[in-house]
């Protein structure tokens, strides 16, 4: 009866001493702990304050910074001596620059519009009117020896030329405005056409006026110069027949190709 009972009780034992040995992972679990960053200051440095106990791998462990980062930030040792209170710093944090977003189109103005103020070219021809029509003809030339003299309403403008055979004299890059052109033949020549004709030049306008003369023994007299104008006899190619008192001029004018 008793070697019974002592088998039961040692089952016991044997059963409760296994249970003990089970429990201790369950029954005590060892408390984890947690590292909360401490918020950058003003200047944006992150700053670790030492306690008792703490060293460089238990900080590392903690924070997460290498050991060897935490040395280099600190100027540390290899020994990595810590004391009580002293304030280690684990970074610093660049203040984010908010990205700057597209920059609105600005609105553009219609151009403002510029007045073209250009130029213009005059050209003259003094012709040997042989037959006293007032006309240049293919068959009669040009008189050298004329002076030519264009002048501005407003006295800024001056030019003179003398007359070369058959060819033209002109006047280039003359400002746009109102223009005064005389021609006074050579000696020996009576004029056939008036020798004097106001000129309205705008940009881009070439125009060539004709003056005829012829020599003084095919006319029975002086001709008397006259501004008088005559209505519009003809037009070709913007020619105008001016007369005055029998007096011609013959004008064309047409714009100027570059």
């Amino acid at each position: 009866m008793r070697q019974k009972i002592f088998l039961s009780t040692g089952l016991l034992l044997t059963f409760g001493l296994m249970l003990w040995m089970a429990m201790p992972a369950a029954a005590n679990p060892q408390a984890q702990a947690y590292y909360q960053t401490p918020t950058p200051g003003a200047d944006g440095r992150i700053i670790y304050v030492v306690k008792t106990g703490d060293s460089c791998l238990s900080i590392s462990l903690l924070t997460g910074i290498d050991i060897t980062q935490l040395q280099l930030l600190n100027n540390l040792d290899e020994e990595c001596f810590l004391s009580e209170g002293q304030q280690l710093l684990l970074g610093i944090v660049e203040e984010v620059q908010p990205t700057a977003g597209p920059s609105p189109t600005p609105t553009q103005s219609p151009p403002t519009p510029t007045p073209f103020n250009g130029n213009g070219e005059i050209c003259v021809y003094l012709f040997d009117d042989v037959n006293g029509n007032a006309m240049a003809e293919e068959s009669e030339t040009g008189i050298v020896g004329g002076a030519i003299s264009i002048t501005d309403h407003q006295g800024q403008i001056s030019k003179t030329k003398n007359t070369v055979s058959d060819e033209l004299a002109c006047f280039e890059d003359l400002p746009e405005g109102e223009y005064n052109i005389s021609v006074a033949p050579p000696e020996g020549y009576n004029p056939t056409t008036t020798m004097n004709y106001p000129l309205t030049l705008n940009a881009g306008d070439y125009s060539i006026i004709d003056f005829g003369a012829q020599v003084s023994s095919q006319s029975d007299a002086p001709i008397e110069e006259t501004n008088e104008r005559s209505p519009v006899l003809g037009i070709l190619g913007g020619v105008m027949l001016l007369a005055g008192a029998g007096l011609g001029i013959y004008f064309r004018q047409m714009k100027k190709t570059p």
